[in-house]
């Protein structure tokens, strides 16, 4: 019996010896520099660029260190909203991945969304915004969302009357413009110029195509290599940020039912627009929960479960009258549990915690402005003090 058990167990050694010594050859194909790398596969017409790490955009000539200075202090402070209670920071906070955590934000007089906030890692290589594409770079993203009803519902010349209200506004908008005053074109360059310097941190993926090639794994690089080919990430989720920042509806768009969203047709008013979302980026994914546009996905496992079975439950299958079709793109993948399990490695090695921005001390109020609607609030007792 001693003999028949060790003979067994010396078998199975052989047997994953040899299993190895074939897997091996494909991860040795990975640890040298992605021109070297086996090709990536996609879709006949999919013009996807391989993986890597991103390089910093060209500054615009209104970026500089008092534009980002005095867009950081707007982007904290609450006193661009009416209720005095909202600030951008609300729904994009550095240690939720820009995100808020939240399946829906809360709004002005605490009213929900429809969609889940998007986070803004890395909004400096994005032309389009939002889930639906509706602004048109990020210089037509600030305002909205400070004027919008459901968020922060400021009427516009009533915050700039406030800033100008305030000596601490007036000396920053002075050093950023060389002149005193607030105007909208001030407010969204500010802001605008603190959220383009907001980016992924370097992930061991980034130091991998670097030339670190024992930053990742063998189950990473597996992960890496079925993201290129097998598992189909590439048609959507390709170069240095993983995304090819389209629409497609991937059927989640729940039509006809509780939770049906158009998406970009909303913005277009297209008929081949329905249902469509924008394709997030994939960095620091463990950090943007929860996922898709009405955040409804929580368990990354799960995510990949969904694709791999084609996402055909919510579309294709229930047949229902004047649905969106499907992308072309989504397709059932055949991936085995060990392989989804390598895919989401590999999804975990692109992504680093996000860099932690402290609230900067807000400028104190010098005068009182009101309207008959909302009152002055004093956002300093309860912002947290800066490192500058």
């Amino acid at each position: 019996m001693f003999w028949r058990t060790l003979y067994g167990f010396l078998c199975l050694q052989v047997l994953l010896s040899v299993s190895a010594i074939h897997a091996r050859p494909l991860v040795e194909e990975y640890r040298q520099a992605p021109d070297r790398w086996p090709p990536f596969q996609v879709d006949e017409g999919v013009e996807a660029v391989e993986l890597g790490s991103p390089s910093k955009p060209s500054k615009q000539a209104w970026q500089t260190r008092e534009t980002e200075r005095l867009g950081r202090m707007l982007f904290f402070d609450p006193r661009l909203s009416s209720s005095g209670q909202l600030a951008c920071v609300s729904c994009h906070d550095s240690q939720l991945g820009w995100g808020d955590g939240k399946r829906f934000s809360a709004g002005h007089d605490r009213q929900e969304g429809t969609r889940n906030a998007m986070s803004l890692l890395n909004v400096a290589y994005k032309k389009q915004l939002f889930w639906d594409g509706r602004a048109d770079g990020i210089l037509d993203l600030i305002l909205r969302p400070i004027e919008s009803p459901l968020e922060m519902n400021a009427d516009l010349p009533t915050v700039i009357n406030r800033l100008n209200s305030i000596d601490g506004y007036r000396e920053r908008f002075q050093e950023a413009f060389g002149d005193d005053q607030a105007t909208p074109e001030r407010i969204t360059k500010g802001i605008a110029a603190f959220l383009l310097t907001i980016f992924s941190s370097k992930s061991r993926f980034d130091h991998f195509v670097g030339g670190d090639f024992e930053a990742l794994s063998d189950q990473e690089i597996r992960g890496l290599h079925l993201f290129r080919t097998k598992a189909r990430c590439m048609n959507c989720h390709h170069g240095p940020l993983l995304t090819d920042n389209q629409f497609h509806h991937t059927g989640l768009s729940y039509y006809g039912r509780r939770f049906e969203d158009l998406g970009r047709f909303q913005a277009t008013n297209e008929v081949e627009d329905r249902g469509k979302f924008r394709t997030p980026s994939l960095r620091d994914l463990p950090f943007t929960r929860p996922w898709m546009h009405n955040g409804l996905f929580t368990d990354l496992t799960g995510i990949l479960r969904m694709y791999n079975h084609g996402i055909s439950f919510n579309s294709s299958v229930r047949h229902r009258p004047g649905t969106p079709p499907l992308s072309p793109l989504i397709k059932p993948l055949d991936l085995s549990k060990e392989e989804i399990a390598d895919l989401e490695a590999f999804l975990v090695s692109v992504s680093r915690t996000p860099r932690h921005v402290f609230a900067p001390t807000l400028p104190p109020i010098t005068a009182e402005v009101t309207t008959t609607s909302e009152r002055t609030v004093n956002p300093t007792s309860f912002v947290e003090e800066s490192e500058e």
